[in-house]
């Protein structure tokens, strides 16, 4: 298959801007991008791209699908409250909550020109059918490339951790069904559209062996690993209290940095820290609305790229980010940088390359995604920047970053059409909308039958369960 995309202004995030060029696709890679008219190729499909910006497909580098069946719910708690009131609602979900709130959560992000996700799935109930096969089959049909990171935690409340026990494995368990994610899921092909990841909840959340161990399982099969790591102050408090030790110290301590690895989040960090992130290229995600939402701080991401660490972008869960798009995630990092560290902290073609490069580099794919270059794959984004509000924007470049995110004309993962007009294509539009709809009235029924309410709002030490 061949397309051919002309007439259009190209962000390809390394190498210089093209205000008016082509960009030619054969299968599933980029062949030639150049200023001028597009070239003539004999049964290519063909793309108008006139008064269109084409950038690399975005890649968001931490989520939680399904949570998209809790949206709405604590919206007032702090993280720790957040997770106290929603554990016990979360170990209510089977494979089909998980099956509808993936394929919604998967189809809002490709219509906000994601074309790569990753997705940290922890909680695993027993007797509730096969949840990561779960996520795994909805971005097959929606056509994202897809890392799961099978997640875990083995430290419930009874060892000193926060969940509950009954939302935590046995570590046997885990490593059992990690390594067998691992060997079903994984393909390290250049094309591939299935990667796994090995990704322990937290250190709040998993023991120093399961941390450990898990650190031995990726290498040993050769992916990467991932957690969340400096979100909070709390965090800060419980790992100086329980371990001794700041929680970037800590994960040196188990062997947790390095180009291997990314974090979630990583606000709370030290100058120290920072250094130590850089040096190791351990990679960090950052996700602005929903360290605002829970009232977690801002990441030093400035500060982070300036001493030369790797940064990727994230939507996060959306039950604490509720319908926060990828596109919007540049807009919140570049404003919460300057708003910090004033204006020159962090550009609009800085926060693009976040979106993009910074994200495949986190997953380890920056020699296949996150740029548009001749060999790269053609995973690509037209967002339309000549419509009658946004033409007034001088450089196309701010109308996307700046501003609130412009129409989706077309994204293409691989070559082939995901978004066309601002509509999926893949599956049915509004049928991945309404899977969520339903998956969060089932979660909150299979809830209700274990005894367990959410409310809307928690404050103080209150919690929201019974």
């Amino acid at each position: 298959m061949s397309v051919v995309i002309g007439n259009v202004h190209i962000a390809p995030v390394v190498g210089p801007e093209i205000e008016s060029g082509y960009i030619r696709i054969e299968g599933d890679r980029i062949t030639a991008l150049g200023p001028g008219p597009a070239p003539d190729v004999p049964g290519a499909s063909r793309i108008d791209g006139t008064g269109c910006l084409a950038t690399p497909g975005l890649v968001n580098t931490h989520h939680h699908l399904y949570q998209w069946a809790s949206q709405g719910l604590a919206q007032d708690a702090t993280l720790f409250e957040w997770l106290v009131a929603l554990y016990q609602v979360w170990a209510a979900m089977d494979a089909e909550v998980v099956r509808g709130a993936a394929s919604a959560g998967l189809g809002w992000l490709a219509l906000s020109g994601c074309t790569t996700t990753s997705d940290h799935h922890y909680i695993f109930p027993k007797g509730r059918g096969d949840l990561l096969a779960a996520e795994i089959e909805a971005a097959r049909e929606v056509g994202l490339r897809f890392h799961p990171a099978r997640g875990s935690m083995d430290r419930g409340q009874s060892k000193g951790g926060l969940p509950p026990d009954v939302v935590v494995e046995e570590l046997d368990d885990i490593l059992a069904a990690t390594a067998e994610a691992v060997d079903a899921y994984h393909d390290p092909s250049p094309s591939s559209m299935s990667r796994v990841v090995v990704a322990p909840c937290s250190p709040f959340s998993a023991s120093a062996e399961l941390m450990t161990e898990s650190a031995a399982l990726a290498r040993a099969k050769g992916v990467r690993l991932h957690t969340h790591l400096a979100e909070t102050l709390d965090e800060d408090e419980h790992c100086l209290e329980q371990f001794g030790l700041r929680p970037v110290d800590y994960m040196d301590k188990l062997g947790w940095l390095g180009p291997d690895v990314w974090f979630a989040h990583a606000v709370h960090l030290s100058d120290a820290d920072i250094g130590k992130l850089a040096a190791t290229g351990t990679g960090a995600a950052h996700c602005p609305s929903s360290n605002g939402r829970l009232g977690a701080g801002i990441a030093r991401v400035s500060e982070l790229l300036r001493r030369g660490a790797n940064v990727g972008l994230g939507v996060d869960g959306s039950a604490s980010s509720e319908l926060t798009p990828l596109a919007g995630e540049m807009r919140q990092a570049l404003l919460f940088q300057r708003a910090r560290y004033g204006p020159g902290a962090l550009t609009a073609r800085q926060a693009l390359e976040l979106g993009t490069l910074g994200g495949a580099r986190n997953l380890g794919r920056q020699g296949e995604l996150g740029s548009l270059e001749p060999g790269k794959l053609a995973d690509i984004a037209l967002w339309r920047v000549d419509g009658p509000y946004t033409a007034a924007v001088a450089d196309p470049v701010c109308a996307l970053v700046f501003g609130p995110p412009p129409p989706l004309v077309r994204v293409l993962v691989g070559g082939r059409t995901v978004v066309a007009d601002g509509e999926l294509r893949t599956v049915a539009h509004d049928a991945a909308g309404r899977a969520g709809a339903e998956a969060h009235r089932r979660l909150m029924r299979l809830a209700q039958e274990r005894g367990f309410t959410v409310a809307k709002e928690v404050h103080g030490d209150q919690s929201a369960g019974s």
